[in-house]
């Protein structure tokens, strides 16, 4: 299934989303940089991607960290997952964060980070005196076990 995401390029060196094989669910964002960035151990540098989404309306763009980055490399979005609204029109940039030890370099073209294209629902909250029991009730973190 496809849904179809018009894109603005901002910048003559930036490169439109691809996907590395038929069934990815994410399209790898490019960086667009003036010339190396060097990411300290422990800093998060914003890279711009020089690109505009024009994301449909019940749709959201999700960006991720490309796992071969964050694991060989130790760089992910600062935010973990960033999120893209469908009425934002400004260009998508990624926090990028180093949670390795050693400085890492980001170079124009490199891939930084996934994106995924998403329905979502809105909720109708209401506010309620009580709420309904469950066995779990108010056991918070663990409280369902390890193993």
């Amino acid at each position: 299934m496809t849904q179809p995401v018009s894109v603005k390029l901002l910048d003559p060196r930036a490169k439109m989303p691809t996907y590395g094989s038929v069934d990815a669910a994410g399209a790898d964002l490019y960086a667009v940089t003036d010339g190396p960035v060097t990411v300290a151990p422990g800093q998060t540098v914003l890279i711009h991607t020089g690109l505009a989404l024009a994301i449909p309306q019940g749709f959201v763009g999700l960006v991720y960290a490309r796992s071969g980055l964050a694991t060989k490399q130790g760089l992910a979005p600062a935010n973990k997952v960033g999120v893209i609204d469908a009425d934002y029109r400004g260009e998508l940039m990624v926090a990028l964060h180093n949670h390795s030890g050693e400085s890492r370099t980001v170079e124009c073209g490199d891939r930084i980070a996934q994106l995924v294209i998403a329905p979502y629902l809105t909720a109708q909250f209401t506010q309620q005196e009580e709420l309904d029991d469950t066995v779990r009730g108010e056991g918070g973190f663990g409280s369902t076990g390890s193993k």
